[in-house]
């Protein structure tokens, strides 16, 4: 082989090592950027999986401290829930309890403030509402069954009472009687009216009707009936200045107008000393009504006291309840309030008196009141006649006496039924004052005048007996 042969494999041969070298140099190339890829790949897995363990502890953290917040905000919740709770039994309730027996007794609201309107707010203000209205419930069912009771018993004792009342009215026409058992009769008489009105109050506040039948009677009448009904009446001057004497109240209210104004001057008496008097006037307005006004010279009444009066006398409550009337129950303001609702009166209390007590007036409508013709139903001559006729016949001298002057004694006369005087009878009874021999016929007709004078007196009243 010559020289140039050998050379040129000798090229061929390193041309081929260097194509070999630079394909295996390529090569290599390709496989370290194949691993460095995957190198690359795997680091960012690795920092991928790392950030995502990060990540995860950072999130345990958060949740952790998380849960513990919401553990503490629970435990504040809990707290303050289970205060409320504490609140509402301890202090609420006993509240509401004291609440619905007088309203000025306040109920307390929640103990945490920033609760209001949220559910538990809402759930906590029901307990005392739900309560409220199952003891009011219960409260006016007990009430009622009182009430049927009370109304039950007080027929039945109005019943007896107005059995013995005629049997005393009878007793007292039997003049073979000694005087001394006539003044007897006389006074059980009264005991047994003021022991009716007791009754009848009663009744009127449970719902019961005033019991007594009455025609139409003069307004005089029903307001000196309704004096007579109770312990004190000689305490109490009645002045009409009514222009006409033959006004009267129609049958189906004169009871009621009695009622009203028997409560108003027993709670003026009452509230007065024993040795001041109650002034009553009965004057005719200029749009028809006739007013009856009571003052006394007594204490007077509370703000409170004057409020409560007012409420009950107004006939606007629907429903009073017994046990709202105390202990015992203070019945007369209820009764009123019931009559003025179901007659249509008006009632009226302040402290306007003229003598620093209270006064009262009794305003009796146009079309509860009439005329009565005089000649065929004359007026009682205990009835008060009107001051503006100067020949009318007067009171005695202590019924005209002023409010604050002294009463009578106690001994003073029980109210009778007499005889209506004229100037002929006035003068047979001076005569007949005169000291002079007492023989059969004389006694026989100063008898015989006194039974007239009864039967004349009572002849205007007899229908208050009956039921």
């Amino acid at each position: 082989m010559t020289l140039s042969s050998k050379i040129a494999v000798a090229l061929g041969v390193l041309s081929l090592l260097l194509a070999v070298w630079a394909l295996l140099l390529a090569r290599s190339r390709r496989i370290h950027v194949r691993q460095g890829r995957v190198w690359n790949a795997e680091a960012q897995a690795a920092d991928s999986r790392a950030q995502a363990a990060e990540g995860r502890a950072r999130t345990e953290v958060q949740n952790r401290q998380d849960a513990e917040s919401r553990a503490k905000e629970l435990g504040i919740r809990e707290a303050e829930l289970l205060g409320e709770v504490r609140h509402l039994v301890s202090d609420r309730l006993p509240a509401l309890a004291l609440h619905l027996i007088s309203s000025h007794h306040p109920v307390p609201g929640l103990l945490h403030n920033h609760l209001a309107g949220s559910e538990a707010a809402r759930l906590l203000d029901a307990v005392p509402e739900a309560v409220s209205r199952i003891v009011l419930k219960e409260r006016r069912r007990i009430d009622a069954a009182a009430r049927a009771a009370l109304r039950g018993a007080t027929q039945e004792s109005q019943a007896l009472s107005y059995r013995l009342q005629t049997n005393i009215v009878g007793l007292q026409h039997e003049f073979s009687a000694p005087p001394r058992l006539t003044q007897s009769l006389l006074e059980s008489d009264h005991i047994n009216e003021q022991n009716l009105r007791l009754t009848q109050r009663s009744a009127i506040v449970c719902g019961g009707w005033p019991g007594h039948v009455r025609k139409d009677t003069y307004v005089s009448e029903v307001v000196s009936g309704a004096s007579s009904r109770l312990r004190g009446f000689d305490r109490i001057n009645i002045v009409s200045r009514l222009g006409l004497s033959n006004i009267g109240v129609v049958g189906r209210a004169a009871e009621p107008v009695a009622v009203v104004c028997a409560e108003l001057m027993a709670n003026a008496l009452e509230h007065s000393r024993d040795d001041l008097m109650v002034d009553v006037g009965l004057v005719q307005t200029g749009n028809g009504s006739v007013c009856i006004t009571i003052d006394d010279a007594g204490k007077g009444m509370t703000a409170e006291a004057l409020a409560r009066g007012r409420s009950l006398i107004s006939g606007e409550q629907q429903e009073v309840l017994l046990l709202e009337l105390g202990d015992p129950p203070s019945m007369g303001f209820a009764a009123i309030g019931r009559l003025v609702a179901d007659y249509g009166l008006h009632v009226s209390i302040d402290t306007s008196s003229p003598y620093g007590g209270v006064r009262a007036v009794v305003s009796v409508p146009e079309n509860l009141l009439t005329s009565i013709d005089e000649n065929v139903t004359p007026p009682s001559v205990m009835a008060p006649q009107p001051a503006v006729a100067p020949q009318a016949h007067k009171r005695p001298a202590a019924a005209d006496a002023p409010a604050h002057s002294p009463a009578p004694s106690a001994a003073a006369e029980l109210p009778q039924r007499r005889r209506r005087f004229s100037a002929t009878a006035a003068q047979d009874e001076a005569a007949a004052a005169a000291p002079r021999p007492l023989d059969p016929e004389s006694t026989g007709a100063i008898w015989s005048d006194f039974q007239s004078g009864l039967t004349d007196g009572r002849s205007v009243t007899d229908s208050e007996h009956t039921l």
